[in-house]
């Protein structure tokens, strides 16, 4: 009769302890049923699922004596048939991670959310961080935390509802997502620009130089929060810039402010192989000051009429609205030959809506609070290189990360 017993080793990490254990358990002719191993901070935790007959029970002594010899803490258990049976019929069950997202993550807000885990029924499976340790001392640098935690079992539909809300309470972002293979084959990303790529609205900075700023952010503000319709408001913005010259332009493309972590979020994405997209409702001008800057492979925008070197108060057609966002985004998934699924937005007007709601990651990025209610996911605490988190890769991945 075989048994299966379950090997827990705890104790100070050294080089050379797992090929150790592998060895002996080979010389025994063991097999293997299940194995995990975590460090923290030099401190090893590795469990071994082993099934063992009567006769390979001296190695389950030598591997204990070993360990003990080597300074660690050794734990056997026996696992019963019924037990066993158990834990493989819940492999099959729902995954999903949640990546927690923060300046930094007390005790206080994972016990919150621990809570609401438990509550949905859910099981934490595992745990990374995949951000770099948060400094001890004052940094000139936002810090930056990120978590992830691999969930087994069905949420309920209120499941992401509940943490948008204690997200907002406990000043995280929390997003969770189906652990299925297109989270790790995501393949196409595109931004609006205005606020999102760049810390400003183009056309607040062109109605500066113009004397009509109060007006056009009015406008701007109204259109972004929901209460005016993109393409009217546009029309009317627009119209205030008549007779703004074209150097303007460039004066303001040389001056656009870039979002908090934007340069290593593009060097990241191009070594991974990623497509990158602006589709902005501002103007195609900046968006190609940014394509040069960044790398960008695509540039959907609208057009400003120009007439001897000045500005008309007119959008050439046609307008890049947010129904356009989005069947632009469908365009290029197309074209690229990849699913909507493997596709990205990030956005943080209402205008973006219809892209984030089409793509298979929506990201509401610092966003009116329209935007953060209607979008399945949202960052509102970090830089524009989180993104990456969300996909599954930490700091030591990233390029130029902190």
């Amino acid at each position: 009769m075989q048994n299966v017993i379950l090997i827990n080793v705890t104790g100070q990490d050294r080089r050379g302890l797992t090929a150790k254990l592998t060895t002996i358990l080979a010389q025994a002719g063991m097999e293997v049923l299940d194995m995990g191993q975590s460090v923290i901070h030099d401190y090893l935790t590795l469990g071994i699922l082993v099934r063992s007959a009567p006769e390979q029970n001296g190695a389950i002594d030598h591997l204990k004596s070993m360990f003990v010899a080597e300074g660690l803490s050794v734990e056997t258990e026996v696992v019963t048939d019924l037990e066993y049976a158990d834990w493989v019929s819940r492999q099959g069950q729902t995954r999903s991670i949640l990546t927690i997202l923060g300046r930094k993550i007390t005790a206080a807000q994972l016990s919150r959310l621990a809570r609401i885990v438990t509550d949905e029924g859910l099981n934490i499976d595992q745990v990374n961080r995949l951000s770099g340790r948060v400094p001890l001392e004052p940094s000139e640098k936002p810090t930056r935390a990120c978590l992830e935690w691999s969930l087994r079992g069905t949420p309920s539909p209120l499941f992401r509802k509940k943490l948008m809300a204690l997200a907002t309470e406990l000043t995280l972002d929390l997003a969770v997502q189906e652990d299925g293979i297109y989270r790790r084959h995501r393949r196409l990303i595109a931004f609006d620009m205005d606020s999102t790529l760049i810390e400003t609205e183009v056309i607040d900075e062109l109605a500066k130089h113009k004397g009509v700023g109060v007006e056009v952010a009015k406008i701007t503000h109204q259109a972004m929060s929901g209460e005016l319709d993109f393409r009217e408001s546009l029309i009317r913005r627009v119209a205030l810039l008549e007779g703004l010259p074209e150097t303007t332009l460039s004066e303001v493309a040389a001056q656009l402010p870039l979002t908090e972590g934007v340069e290593s979020l593009f060097k990241t994405l191009k070594l991974l192989g990623y497509k990158t997209a602006i589709l902005s409702g501002g103007f195609d001008y900046f968006g190609h000051a940014l394509q040069a800057q960044l790398g960008v492979d695509h540039v959907f925008a609208n057009r400003l009429e120009i007439l001897d070197g000045f500005l008309t108060g007119r959008v050439l057609a046609p307008v890049v609205d947010a129904e356009a966002k989005a069947r632009i985004l469908r365009a290029l998934a197309e074209k690229e030959g990849i699913s909507m699924a493997q596709t990205i937005a990030v956005g943080d007007g209402a205008n973006d809506l219809e892209m984030l709601g089409a793509a298979g990651l929506g990201i509401a990025y610092h966003a009116k609070d329209l935007v953060r209610e209607r979008s399945r996911h949202a960052i509102s605490t970090l830089g524009l290189d989180s993104i990456l988190y969300l996909l599954g890769i930490s700091d030591r991945d990233q390029l130029g990360a902190s």
